[in-house]
């Protein structure tokens, strides 16, 4: 946890994979606090005219997005925190990606404790095994 979806417009870019992906991580860190050794983040690309805003394909517009999806454990992050995380997040991806089209949306995703986790346990497990410790 959490665990990053990053779809991107255009045609795939191993340095433009690497520079999101190391922005993203970074600031999933530093603004809600997650430890970077468990973010795990995927990165696709979709070609511009497979991907429609207003019902005409990005390429008619000539300009880039991309759509990002965090999970993260319910109740672990502030509607302060996950404010500013959009807000970082949009302008670093927009830095990065440039000519971004305003139509990129991230999706912060508050997922039950007791429905999410990683490595076979779900968040409420870890909490409760931790409180008998």
């Amino acid at each position: 946890m959490p665990h990053i979806n990053l779809m991107i417009s255009g045609a795939p870019n191993a340095a433009l994979t690497r520079s999101v992906a190391a922005a993203v991580a970074d600031l999933t860190v530093e603004v809600l606090g997650k430890p970077r050794e468990l973010i795990a983040l995927t990165v696709q690309y979709l070609d511009h005219a497979q991907w429609i805003i207003d019902g005409r394909p990005l390429s008619d517009y000539g300009r880039n997005a991309f759509h990002l999806d965090i999970s993260i454990t319910d109740e672990t992050n502030t509607k302060g925190e996950k404010a500013r995380y959009l807000a970082q997040v949009h302008e670093r991806l927009a830095e990065l990606i440039g000519d971004l089209h305003p139509t990129s949306y991230i999706h912060v995703i508050d997922a039950r404790a007791a429905a999410y986790g990683y490595g076979g346990l779900t968040q409420e497990r870890r909490y409760q095994l931790a409180a008998t410790r």
